[in-house]
């Protein structure tokens, strides 16, 4: 558990980057710090490994004073990921992520065996080690950077905005991928970021920081978006925040229509306004107007009943032209279809509660 009791950080010039925080990152979660720019989440997270010293209070790792321990000593037992990986750019990636059990006096085979181990798992090549990181991709850079957290097998990880120099689409991968990392490893992880989507997907705990950096709200993420502490918290949260609450909204619960599906060589006949046309292994090809008047099937979108939210099941049904939604099993075919009565009536229910 990582521990703020009072800390501030004042500088010299009479700035106040971090004011009077206190809270507690629990063992084996993600604490994710965000809020807009100069709120303090980044002097926080580098406090924690002593990169900055607080000025006044204590932060406690498992109960011992981090000032009571030796800087280099400290970050050697601290993974840390920074905003494009940083990393050495004359070192190979497999000596890369073998730095810090090098430091640690591992022998060279051991750190390069466990380097090697650790790019597969955070979903690279391990043929990749022999090059350098010129001739990686970012988002592939960055995985290197987390692999190379992960090296010494630290507790605790710590990562400062490391996902936020991708596209969105390596973005959401990264932030999966993470995920992923954490229900294996279960790792004392905060995470810091500007946004609020990344926040909540992230978070097992959600601290929102003000300018000032004053904690405004620390809580779960659906705790966050259904009661946010002030105005300020409403404000940084967003107008969509509504929508947001949806994503921990499941779809289990969801009564699937399986009559509106048919085969690709439908020419028209059916009641309904809307068909989904369907390939022979059971597959979504596109949906068709039920009188047979359209002509090649128009765009879908799929949901996976019981994993995915209802905020993805929406979304799924708005970039249908039948409002309806396409649900699919884990093998991609379709299980049946969530109509836009049934979506309407499970958003009123949610509402309710």
């Amino acid at each position: 558990m990582i521990t703020f009791d009072a800390v501030t950080k004042r500088y010299a010039d009479g700035t106040v980057a971090v004011d009077n925080l206190s809270l507690e990152a629990p063992t084996g979660e993600i604490t994710v710090f965000v809020g807009p720019s100069g709120c303090g989440k980044t002097t926080s997270l580098r406090m924690i490994n002593r990169m900055i010293d607080a000025t006044e209070g204590r932060i406690l790792l498992d109960g011992d004073p981090v000032r009571d321990i030796d800087p280099p000593k400290l970050r050697r037992g601290i993974g840390y990921v920074i905003q494009q990986a940083g990393l050495f750019p004359h070192k190979k990636i497999v000596d890369n992520v073998a730095t810090v059990p090098l430091l640690l006096g591992w022998d060279r085979g051991k750190a390069r065996s466990r380097a090697m181990e650790l790019l597969e798992r955070v979903g690279l090549d391990p043929a990749m080690g022999e090059r350098y990181p010129f001739q990686l991709s970012g988002g592939q850079q960055q995985r290197v950077g987390v692999a190379r957290a992960l090296a010494a097998d630290p507790p605790v990880l710590l990562m400062d905005e490391p996902f936020s120099a991708v596209d969105p689409i390596v973005r959401t991968s990264l932030q999966d991928e993470l995920l992923r990392l954490q229900a294996e490893l279960n790792k004392t992880i905060v995470f810091v970021t500007h946004d609020i989507d990344e926040a909540i997907k992230l978070g097992d705990r959600v601290a929102v920081l003000r300018v000032g950096g004053r904690l405004a709200q620390l809580a779960d993420p659906k705790t966050l978006l259904s009661e946010p502490a002030d105005d300020f918290v409403r404000e940084f949260l967003g107008h969509d925040r509504g929508i947001r609450r949806l994503q921990f909204v499941g779809t289990d619960g969801l009564r699937l229509r399986t009559d509106l599906t048919v085969p690709a060589g439908f020419s028209g006949g059916s009641p309904e306004p809307w068909v989904l046309a369907v390939s022979d292994d059971g597959r979504p090809l596109g949906w068709l107007r039920g009188d047979g008047g359209g002509g090649e099937p128009e765009p879908y979108g799929t949901f996976r009943p019981g994993r995915d939210s209802m905020r993805s099941a929406l979304d799924a049904a708005l970039l249908s032209p039948s409002g309806c939604a396409v649900a699919v099993g884990a093998d991609g075919k379709v299980v049946g279809v969530a109509t836009r009565e049934v979506l309407d009536a499970a958003l009123a229910e949610a509402a309710d509660g």
